[in-house]
């Protein structure tokens, strides 16, 4: 895994906003180019030479003394990225060349809906550099983009992955939402069945949570969940749709390296997010987006008006920073940890004076595996994954 960082961009617009969605986003396109601007300021603040007021300011709230080194990942997430025009586009790619570094093999991520895939914005999104498209498919079946509140269709997820391909892009992450009220094994293996016709190099398959008390509002899925509108499976059925999940996909060859993450080979492991599950520094800029390196993670504030309005006056758009603790930083590898397939170092385990005997109970009820120094989840511990670090806190 590279130790280099990775840069994460934030644009927190949509057309609509899903039911279930719990990221900061916005349907108020009229304020894109305002925010692409404070955008461009805030990567100066990090990247530009000098030193601003707002600079000043924020590194006594966190942020870093001395610039990032040149970053080998580059993630624009939402929201909805693809919802950018060309111009937009290609003003942002621009600006973030400008101020920063990054390595000749640098991985860079776009997000996209099916809808706003158009051979045009390929062609453009090829030509700056974009390498790997993670597509937010959710669902192949029509009465389950309709119950997420999607505003494309099975037919156009099938359109914009074969205008994907016939425009050359040879990473494609698909993602996928199961455990839906009433959903039947049936028709989640279909959508299974569909995404791997197109072979994708990577599948992201995410069980549909209702996100409860929140400090942002609570979704629509969450009012009417509340309301007794629908029901979600119970905890025995999304154990056992998970370890379907698992099972189908390792038997077609793919590799199952993070809780909801599958890959076709080790090259298309998607190398950003990795970089968030062993404490590789990263940095976030936009509204709501977090930072972290040497112990210290920081955060912006989860408004765009309140993000440009800080950065026009000179501010730092910081909401909030803190430098964990040896103990903090353990909890963390030990919670993010035994999310992913290479699990956590057997020295972060022997900190826990009971270390031996609880990883003996846990080996002997089939939820973790020791190997080579390292500890790490099975299919069935992954269904606990949350709770696996507990055995091993004092």
């Amino acid at each position: 895994m590279s130790a280099a960082p990775g840069l994460y961009i934030h644009i927190p617009f949509c057309k609509s906003k899903c039911p279930y969605c719990d990221f900061y986003s916005i349907t108020s396109p009229e304020l894109i180019p305002e925010y692409l601007n404070a955008l461009g300021q805030e990567a100066q603040n990090y990247g530009g030479a000098g030193v601003s007021p707002a600079q000043s300011q924020a590194k006594a709230c966190g942020y870093p003394n001395t610039p990032f080194p040149a970053f080998d990942t580059l993630y624009l997430g939402g929201g909805t990225p693809s919802l950018l025009d060309g111009a937009q586009m290609s003003a942002l790619v621009a600006s973030l060349r400008r101020q920063f570094d990054f390595a000749p093999d640098t991985e860079f991520t776009l997000e996209a809906n099916p809808d706003d895939v158009t051979p045009k914005k390929l062609r453009l999104w090829r030509d700056l550099g974009v390498n790997r498209l993670s597509l937010g498919v959710q669902s192949f079946h029509e009465e389950e983009l309709i119950f997420l509140g999607r505003r494309h269709t099975g037919r156009q997820s099938r359109a914009a992955i074969e205008l994907i391909r016939a425009a050359g892009f040879a990473n494609l992450g698909l993602d996928l939402m199961y455990g839906l009220p009433g959903q039947a094994r049936e028709t989640w293996l279909e959508n299974l069945e569909t995404a791997l016709s197109f072979q994708p190099e990577h599948l992201s398959c995410y069980q549909l949570t209702v996100a409860g008390e929140t400090p942002a509002p609570l979704t629509s899925f969450a009012r009417r969940l509340a309301a007794g509108e629908f029901a979600l499976p119970d905890e025995e059925a999304q154990r056992q749709f998970f370890l379907l999940t698992h099972q189908f996909l390792e038997e077609r060859g793919y590799l199952h390296y993070e809780i909801s993450n599958f890959a076709r080979k080790e090259e298309w492991l998607c190398r950003h997010n990795r970089k968030y599950w062993d404490h590789t520094p990263y940095l976030g800029l936009g509204p709501g987006a977090h930072s972290f390196r040497a112990g210290r993670r920081w955060w912006n504030l989860p408004s765009v008006r309140q993000y440009c309005e800080a950065l026009k006056a000179g501010r730092a758009p910081l909401a909030g920073s803190e430098t964990l603790t040896p103990d903090q930083l353990r909890l963390e590898s030990l919670y993010l940890g035994f999310r992913t397939r290479e699990g956590v170092s057997l020295e972060v385990i022997r900190q826990q004076p009971r270390w031996q005997a609880v990883l003996a109970e846990l080996s002997e009820a089939g939820l973790v595996r020791l190997d080579r120094e390292r500890v790490a989840a099975t299919p069935e511990g992954l269904v606990l994954a949350d709770r696996l670090p507990l055995f091993w806190v004092d």
